[in-house]
C-alpha cells in the first residue's frame, strides 16, 4: 500500500498535466494544427544563441571532471557570477556563500521550506498561486494559509495579509511576475508588506519564487525583491526565462540583510542535499556561469501576449493585459471548471483558475507557437457566441 497521502495527491492531480495529456490525446486524433493548447508554460522558443554556443563549446571541451561532484552548495565560480549578478541588480552586496544552486526554483522552494518549517508552521500564499506550492508546504509538514488578493488586480491585500498573521507563521510565498495572473507587485505594495512583517514579534520569511522576474513587458522592470524585503529568500528559475524547463537549473539567495543570515545559508545547502537533490547539474551550472547576463526574446513573448490579448477580448472575455510571466488569465463566463470542458469541445485547452485557487477565471500560456495563437481564433470565437459574449 502507499501512504493515505500521497494516494489523495494522486486521486486530485494537476490539472495543469491532466490538460496536458489531454492535449495530447486529442492530436493524435485531429493532427496537432486542430488542437489549440494553452495549457502549459513550456517555453517553445530556444535558448539564446549565446546559451546554446556554450553549451556546444563546453560539451566539447576536453575538461576532466566536469562531470563530477563539486561542494553541495554548488561551484564557487558559478555561485559567485550568480552573487554578483544579484550585486549589480540590487542595492545591496550579496556573497556567494548566500547562494545554493539547485535543481530548478522547486528544488530550491522545497530546501528553503525544509529549513524553516517545523510540524504545524503556517505558510501564508497569496491567491491566485502556482498550486504546487501546497505541495511544497505539505511537503515538510506545514499548512498553508490561503490569502486572496484584491479582484481585478491581483495585488497584495494587505489587510488581509495581516489578518491572517499568526504567532504559527513562518512564511509568506511571494510570486511576482505572478502566475497565473501576470501582475508584477508593484515596489510600494512590497513595501507596505515588508512593514507589516517587521512589525510582527518574529522572523517571517519572505520566499520570493522568481523564475518570471526577467518575463516583464512594456519595457518595464519588476522591482527588485532584495530592494524591498529585509528577510528574503530568492528562489530563482531560468526554466522560463531562458527557455531552459528541462535542464532543472536555478538558486536560492539569502538577502544578507536577514535577520537569520547566518544559520539560513548553511541550512539551505544541507536541505538541498538531504532532499536527494546533492547537487544542481553540473553541466548546466557552468553554462549559466558562462551566460549569467543571457536574456531570452521578451519581444517576442510581448508579441504574443499583444496577439492573443486581441483574440481573447474580440471574443467576448473579459481580461487584464498581463505585464509580466507567460500567462493570460481572463474570467470565466460560468463555472471555471465547466468552462473548460466546454472549451475542450472545440479543441481549445485552458487551466481553470480553481487550480489556481482563484475560480471564476481561466488561464492561457502564450508560450506556445504564433500558429496555435492564430490557429485558435475561430475556436475562441465559436465559445464566445456559446455563452453569449459576442
Amino acid at each position: 500500500m502507499i501512504s493515505n497521502r500521497i494516494a489523495s495527491k494522486l486521486s486530485s492531480g494537476s490539472m495543469i498535466r491532466k490538460m496536458f495529456e489531454e492535449g495530447n490525446r486529442l492530436k493524435a486524433i485531429y493532427g496537432a494544427d486542430n488542437v489549440f493548447d494553452f495549457s502549459i508554460g513550456n517555453p517553445d522558443l530556444e535558448p539564446p544563441k549565446e546559451v546554446i554556443d556554450a553549451i556546444t563549446s563546453y560539451a566539447a571541451a576536453d575538461i576532466p571532471g566536469k562531470h563530477s561532484y563539486m561542494s553541495n552548495s554548488g561551484y564557487e565560480s558559478t555561485r559567485k557570477a550568480v552573487a554578483d549578478k544579484l550585486t549589480r541588480t540590487s542595492s545591496l552586496a550579496v556573497a556567494p556563500d548566500a547562494v545554493c544552486m539547485t535543481v530548478g526554483a522547486a528544488g530550491a522552494m522545497n530546501a528553503v521550506l525544509r529549513s524553516v518549517l517545523d510540524p504545524g508552521d503556517e505558510v501564508i500564499v497569496l491567491a491566485p498561486f502556482f498550486m504546487e506550492y501546497l505541495s511544497y508546504i505539505d511537503n515538510h509538514d506545514g499548512k498553508a494559509v490561503i490569502v486572496p488578493t484584491i479582484p481585478g488586480s491581483f495585488m497584495p491585500d494587505i489587510d488581509k495579509i495581516s489578518a491572517a498573521i499568526t504567532a504559527k507563521t513562518k512564511a509568506i510565498i511571494v510570486n511576482s511576475p505572478n502566475n497565473p495572473s501576470g501582475t508584477v507587485y508593484s515596489a510600494e505594495v512590497l513595501d507596505r508588506l515588508n512593514a507589516l512583517l517587521l512589525a510582527q514579534d518574529h522572523v517571517i520569511h519572505v520566499i520570493s519564487d522568481e523564475p518570471y522576474a526577467d518575463l516583464v513587458y512594456d519595457g518595464a522592470k519588476a522591482p527588485c525583491s532584495l530592494d524591498h524585503f529585509d528577510n528574503v529568500i530568492i528562489c530563482f528559475s531560468w526554466s522560463k526565462s531562458l527557455s531552459l524547463p528541462g535542464e532543472r537549473i536555478g538558486y536560492s539567495a539569502v538577502s544578507p540583510r536577514h535577520a537569520d543570515y547566518a544559520q539560513l545559508c548553511p541550512a539551505i545547502v544541507m536541505c538541498n542535499r538531504i532532499l536527494g537533490s546533492v547537487n544542481a547539474p553540473a553541466f548546466f551550472q557552468k553554462i549559466i556561469e558562462k551566460t549569467i547576463d543571457a536574456k531570452a526574446d521578451i519581444g517576442n513573448y510581448e508579441y504574443r501576449r499583444n496577439l492573443l490579448y486581441d483574440i481573447v477580448t474580440r471574443a467576448g472575455f473579459t481580461c487584464s493585459k498581463p505585464a509580466g510571466a507567460l500567462y493570460l488569465f481572463p474570467k470565466a463566463p460560468v463555472d471555471d471548471a465547466e468552462f473548460s470542458a466546454a472549451c475542450a469541445k472545440h479543441n481549445l485547452l485552458v487551466v481553470p483558475g480553481s487550480s489556481f485557487s482563484c475560480p471564476g477565471y481561466f488561464r492561457l500560456a502564450f508560450c506556445v507557437s504564433e500558429s496555435t495563437i492564430r490557429g485558435s481564433e475561430k475556436a475562441f470565437m465559436a465559445v464566445g457566441k456559446e455563452f453569449n459574449l459576442i
